[in-house]
C-alpha cells in the first residue's frame, strides 16, 4: 500500500477513534475529557493498528484510564468498523504517548535557561 494511502488510513482512523471513545467508555470510570488520540499506525497489512493516546492526568490516573481503553478494545474496534469501511479492520492496540508531557518538559527548561 503506498505511504499516502496509509498516512490518509491513518488521520481516518485517529479522528473515528477519537469520536468512538465517548460511545464505547463508561464516563463514570474515566474521564473522556482527558484523553487525545494522537497517533494511529496502521501496518501495511491492514490487520493491527498501533493507535498512541495522550491522557492528562497522574501517572495513576493514566495506567487506569489506559486500563480501560485496553480493555474496551474490541468495543471500540466494532464502533470504528461500522464508521470506516476498509478491506480489514484492523485489531486496535493502545499505548499511552508521552510525547505531550516530554515536549512541555523541554519548555520548561528552555524556560528556566532563558530566565538564569
Amino acid at each position: 500500500m503506498k505511504a499516502d494511502r496509509l498516512t490518509r488510513v491513518n488521520e481516518l482512523l485517529r479522528r473515528e477513534i477519537g469520536l468512538q471513545l465517548f460511545h464505547a467508555l463508561d464516563s463514570s470510570l474515566v474521564d473522556l475529557s482527558a484523553i487525545t488520540v494522537t497517533h494511529v499506525m496502521i501496518g501495511s497489512d491492514l490487520h493491527n493498528a498501533r493507535v498512541l493516546v495522550s491522557i492528562r492526568g497522574t501517572p495513576e490516573v493514566q495506567n487506569q484510564t489506559l486500563y480501560h481503553l485496553r480493555h474496551c478494545h474490541s468495543e471500540i474496534q466494532r464502533l470504528v468498523a461500522e464508521h470506516v469501511v476498509l478491506k480489514y479492520t484492523p485489531r486496535l492496540h493502545f499505548f499511552l504517548d508521552d510525547s505531550l508531557r516530554e515536549g512541555d518538559h523541554v519548555l520548561e527548561i528552555l524556560n528556566e535557561m532563558e530566565h538564569s
